[in-house]
């Protein structure tokens, strides 16, 4: 009987073409993985599941307003040091380090700009600088950006996304900010102006104890986070156990806190049939 060798196999290894960083995003509703560019063309709300995803401040600004029509105030003003606070970090190391990761000089853009042709002065927190919180900085640029509008009888739109509340790294002065925002606006409802309050994902603590949570509408994009202590906090403190979705956009709809909750895609359209209305 011929015996027959072992056949020989060439090995041949192919080179997998390198992937770009930074063309895919993993749902944090769905864990389904998106495609950038379809993410970004969809308002930056997952196709499959509906999840908003956060935004800066800027991508906020040109979703709503007309093209080109934008004007921002107070660009330059930043946060000053007024305790010399340090901690792990300082506050100055904190501030810079959120300046450059951001391109923003602190928590907000204020401005005036026109939505559908309809002028409005609007606020923007972007929960990417120190989460959001409300300083000495952000309290003031929303205290003008009202005191503006007041003064020339405009409706003025503050979109809210804060988890961190009123800044403490300032102490007193951050709590301060909480009433100062709110009796600008209380002048401004005198001149029976409009005033309109988005809720995005989060909004917490002294930013919905203020002037978040005084709009003569408010209104929230879907299951975005909404209260002042969080849900954790609570349950350990009082001992039970929270409804569903308590604290949620629709939850707090049901219970009378917010009058609606409007998704990001509709956003523009309906802030400018309030401001239509109201005005």
């Amino acid at each position: 009987m011929a015996l027959f060798g072992k056949p020989k196999y060439t090995i041949v290894r192919i080179k997998k073409k390198d992937i770009p960083d930074g063309l895919w995003t993993k749902c944090e509703g769905c864990q389904e993985t998106l495609y950038n560019k379809t993410l970004e063309e969809n308002l930056k709300v997952c196709p499959k599941c509906n999840y908003h995803f956060v935004l800066t401040a800027h991508e906020r600004i040109d979703i709503l307003f007309d093209k080109a029509t934008f004007a921002e105030f107070d660009k330059d003003m930043i946060s000053l040091d007024p305790l010399d606070f340090k901690g792990p970090k300082t506050y100055k190391d904190k501030l810079f380090q959120d300046q450059e990761a951001t391109g923003l000089k602190d928590a907000v853009i204020s401005g005036v700009g026109k939505i559908n042709e309809k002028e409005a002065v609007i606020a923007v927190t972007d929960s990417r600088f120190i989460m959001g919180s409300m300083g000495s900085v952000v309290g003031e640029k929303i205290t003008r950006a009202i005191e503006y509008a007041t003064k020339n009888r405009l409706p003025i739109i503050i979109v809210s996304g804060s988890g961190g509340g009123a800044r403490m790294y300032e102490g007193m002065y951050s709590l301060m900010q909480m009433a100062k925002t709110c009796a600008a606006l209380s002048y401004h409802r005198k001149e029976r102006l409009p005033y309109i309050s988005v809720l995005t994902n989060p909004t917490m603590a002294g930013v919905m104890a203020s002037f978040a949570g005084v709009g003569d509408i408010i209104a929230a994009e879907p299951n975005a986070l909404i209260g002042f202590t969080g849900p954790r906090v609570i349950e350990q403190t009082i001992r039970q156990k929270l409804p569903p979705g308590f604290q949620r956009s629709e939850f707090l709809l049901e219970h009378g806190l917010i009058d609606m909750i409007v998704h990001r895609k509709n956003m523009k359209d309906i802030l400018s049939q309030l401001l239509d209305y109201l005005a």
